[in-house]
């Protein structure tokens, strides 16, 4: 059964959003225009006089000439605006719509309607509900959605919080903004077709048929569904994916809010009575979008297996060159009221950030980065779409900057090398020197594009080595952000007047000699390592100086210092966990893991750095003795992992039958014989580390072989307080060639004698009545024997008892089976006449992984101090927030 009208209901959904948000942007546009035409103009006070810029006002202290008048002294109050309650109708109305969307989109992807192409490609049956939530963001178009929701939700908050006249003035021109992005975005899901070229959007509501129309299966049955998806990647397939994606498009969200205050600023002739407003939001779109990069940080740590958190792939870059310009953009808006280059810098990069999101977007979606990173959405040929969309707001900002640049005033002399100005500023350039040195090179793909649509042929490419290209550059960025930080908080606090700088004295000293100790008692030899630990030190002594002080006064105030700590303590554990990473997985055995290496300047890495591991025979690596325990696999209503030989997978469902009892602590979840719901995609491989102090603990890293993908291996973690132990496994045998057994061989031997098995000496010790059989019941009239077959290998003595059983009148030969040594052995016959037992022999390949090991010393101070930056940013936030609020206060 096809179910058509969830998803005409989503289309239509869709449609409505489009068209609110174009209704939204008119009328609010037009509200903005008719404010100016009629209105009764209320005069007020404005307690800051630097806020004041009727006749000549004062910036920074000092006097500037008025070039136009402007309306911070005069509050327009509309005493009737039909436009502006049109446009609020029709910008909840499209919220509406959007939920809408969202909601009947995850309705098809919850009841598996395979029958749409979205919930095809992205989710499977075996998927349980919190990765079903994933797969609604997998693709392109519900990635647009999750944009436009909290792109809606916040436009809602602006609108309800916009109290008193003087705020009010605030709503027409930035819900301008907001309702024109909307509109765009609502346009990336339109999915509508004008003629046989042009395509607007791409649909989450396309069905199957829809999307595959040559598909000779839709010839043959037009009503045909699939049975099930082809489930959703599976490296996707952790709960941080659940969360990380909402936060990150929160984050781009929230650059919006700062961006619509700045255009309606600079609309207004006041630009900068902006800042005020916009900076509780861009501390928290900054606290937001930080929060979800690091979460992005945190699951490459957890799941993908290049051994680290960050791998400076350009996906990852475009995200985080918009974040480090909000940075810059929030530290010049702090200055913007006493500098007039502040102010415009803040401008500039204010827009800058809200555009470098839009070329984020570009880079990500238009498959312009397919061959140059694992993250990149391929192109639904929405890449022209994009950049119109890129192209009409950069075209937007910088028309409207360039026209109202001469109503901002300049500063009648420099800063000073003393004022806190002038280093805030220093500081938010060279974030942006940082910014810009990844920005051009993680465009290096665009600059290819642009050439080739001109017949040129540009012989650039990305650096071979990414990770080491831009350590190169962006640790001596840090070093001096690091510095920068400490001096700018004293300069800040006034710690530094008249021209003396004495109050940097006792931190200079402090720092050297902490920063003596950790570098003699850690080796460090590296010169760039020292700088960045010294670096680091100075800005954690200092900061932790100030905010000492502050919090005497009013914590309040501290949200600056603590997050400059955080970053501090970010940057120490960065330094040690990267720069001092070590492999522990030494191979010691000489045997030749990898034959890649023999055609490559490898130097062999692959064979040194990977251990090869069989099924129960321990290994020594380093100071931890290793035993690989076998393949588990997970039941949905089992804690933990459970034995894959307890369990018989069925094939192309997701579910098994017990072999066994499932006993979990103590606990019996399922009976042998019962079904039980598995997650069969995956298969984790327990590797017991035995300490030198005899504790024990288990790792569980997953690998499953993916037909479209090969192998995707996840790390597992152990975490201790001074250090991680990261493994994953490199290879394991063919999943294809499991339970295939070769020819089978026969020996006739008597008790005593000599054979061999897979290679492995055996003896026949003894062949003895027995009353249990597994799996059969054995009665008075039965009989049964089972011989008792010792094999010898290096790591000691392993017992195999095949047995022979006449139950009535019936032979049977149950066969024993041995994954360490890969053997499968049946006791066939037995001859009283001669003595003799004939076994029955077949070999397969035996189990094993070759896995690689890390210690990252001191990581968890990488995560402390994130934690920390996120708690300097929420304090400084709500401040500012409350700040504001207190303003609109007086002035209601």
């Amino acid at each position: 059964m096809i179910h058509t009208t969830v998803g005409q209901l989503g289309h239509f959904f869709v449609i409505l959003s489009f068209v609110t948000a174009l209704v939204a942007t008119v009328a609010y546009f037009l509200s903005s225009l008719g404010r100016r035409a009629s209105v009764s103009v209320q005069t007020i006070s404005v307690e800051e006089p630097q806020l004041a810029y009727a006749g000549e006002s004062t910036f920074g202290g000092k006097k500037a000439k008025r070039k136009v008048p402007v309306q911070s002294t005069q509050v327009a109050t509309p005493e009737k605006d039909d436009w502006k309650t049109l446009a609020r109708w029709a910008f909840y109305i499209h919220g509406l719509a959007v939920f809408g969307v969202g909601a009947s989109l995850y309705y098809i992807i919850y009841n598996h309607y395979f029958e749409y192409h979205y919930a095809w490609s992205h989710s499977s049956l075996a998927l349980p509900v919190q990765y079903m939530i994933s797969c609604f963001w997998e693709g392109q178009e519900g990635s647009f959605l999750l944009w436009l929701f909290w792109d809606a939700v916040l436009g809602a908050i602006v609108i309800s919080t916009s109290r008193g006249a003087a705020a009010k003035q605030w709503e027409a021109p930035m819900m301008t903004v907001f309702a024109l992005v909307q509109a765009f975005l609502a346009s990336m899901i339109l999915g509508v077709v004008f003629g046989d070229t042009f395509k607007l959007g791409s649909s989450p509501f396309l069905l199957l048929a829809e999307a595959m129309p040559d598909a000779p299966i839709f010839t043959a049955d037009p009503t045909f569904v699939p049975k099930d998806g082809n489930g959703l990647n599976p490296l996707l397939q952790n709960y941080w994916m659940v969360i990380h994606p909402p936060t990150l498009f929160l984050g781009f969200a929230l650059t919006l809010v700062p961006f619509a205050y700045c255009i309606a600023g600079l609309w207004r002739n006041q630009p900068l009575e902006w800042i005020r407003p916009a900076l509780p939001w861009t501390l928290f779109g900054a606290m937001i979008l930080g929060v979800g990069i690091m979460m992005g940080g945190y699951w490459a740590y957890e799941t993908l297996n290049f051994g680290g958190y960050w791998n400076w792939d350009p996906v990852e870059n475009a995200v985080f060159v918009p974040w480090l310009v909000m940075v810059a953009s929030l530290h010049t808006m702090l200055i913007a009221k006493r500098s007039s280059t502040g102010l415009k810098t803040a401008i500039i990069l204010t827009i800058s950030t809200f555009l470098l999101i839009l070329y984020s977007t570009f880079l990500t979606r238009s498959g312009i980065l397919g061959n140059a990173s694992v993250h990149s959405f391929t192109d639904l040929g929405l890449s022209g779409q994009l950049l119109v969309y890129l192209l009409a707001f950069v075209a937007l900002a910088v028309l409207l900057a360039a026209r109202k640049w001469k109503y901002i005033p300049s500063d009648e002399k420099e800063a000073s090398v003393y004022t806190k100005e002038f280093w805030l500023f220093i500081g938010a350039t060279v974030l942006c020197l940082s910014a810009f040195q990844i920005i051009a090179t993680t465009s290096i793909p665009v600059y290819n594009k642009i050439l080739e649509s001109f017949g040129k042929i540009s012989n650039l490419a990305l650096p071979a080595d990414q990770i080491a290209h831009y350590n190169k550059f962006q640790v001596w960025f840090f070093v001096v952000i690091a510095l920068l930080t400490g001096v700018g908080q004293f300069m800040w606090w006034r710690k530094l007047d008249n021209k003396k700088w004495d109050a940097l004295i006792t931190p200079g000293i402090i720092t050297l000699l902490i920063s003596a100790g950790l570098i003699a008692f850690g080796s460090i030899k590296n010169p760039v390592y020292m700088a960045l630990l010294v670096a680091a030190v100075f800005a954690l002594v200092t900061n932790g100086t100030i905010l000492l002080g502050v919090i005497r006064g009013n914590y309040r105030f501290s949200g600056g210092a603590i997050a400059h700590i955080g970053m501090a303590l970010m940057l120490i554990g960065i330094l040690y966990s990267a720069g001092f990473s070590k492999v522990i997985s030494i191979n010691t055995s000489g045997l030749l893991i990898s034959k890649q290496d023999e055609f490559t300047k490898n130097d062999n890495k692959e064979n040194k750095e990977n251990t090869l591991l069989w099924l129960n025979q321990p290994e020594r690596m380093g100071q931890y003795q290793l035993t690989y325990r076998g393949q588990r696999i997970e039941a949905r209503d089992v804690p933990g992992y459970i034995p894959r030989k307890d369990v018989m997978v069925i094939e192309g469902d997701f579910r098994g039958i017990a072999q066994r009892d499932i006993e979990q602590g103590g606990k019996i979840y399922h009976k042998k014989g019962d079904t039980l719901a598995l997650y069969p995609e995956n298969t984790y491989y327990e590797v017991e580390y035995r300490e030198p102090s005899g504790k024990v603990f288990s790792l569980f890293p997953r690998a499953q072989v993916n037909e479209r993908m090969g192998l995707l291996a996840s790390p597992d973690t152990r975490h201790k307080a001074d250090r991680d132990i990261y493994t994953y496994v490199n290879s394991v045998p063919d999943p294809s060639a499991e339970n295939k057994w070769e020819k089978t061989e026969t020996y006739s031997v008597a008790i005593k004698d000599t054979f061999f098995l897979n290679d492995y000496v055996a003896i026949l010790d003894d062949v003895v009545r027995t009353n249990q059989v597994e799996g059969m019941d054995i009665g008075p009239n039965d009989a049964a024997v089972r011989a008792r077959v010792r094999v010898l290998s290096k790591t000691g003595e392993q017992t195999l008892n095949p047995a022979f059983v006449i139950k009535n009148r019936l032979v049977a030969h149950p066969a024993e089976m041995s994954d360490e040594l890969g053997v499968r052995i049946q006791l066939n016959e037995i001859d009283p006449r001669t003595g003799k037992f004939t076994f029955a022999v077949n070999r397969t390949q035996r189990d094993y992984i070759v896995m690689k090991a890390f210690e990252k010393p001191l990581i968890n101070i990488l995560w402390i101090g994130t934690l920390i930056v996120v708690m300097g940013f929420l304090i400084s936030t709500v401040r500012r927030y409350r700040e504001y609020r207190k303003m609109q206060d007086k002035l209601i």
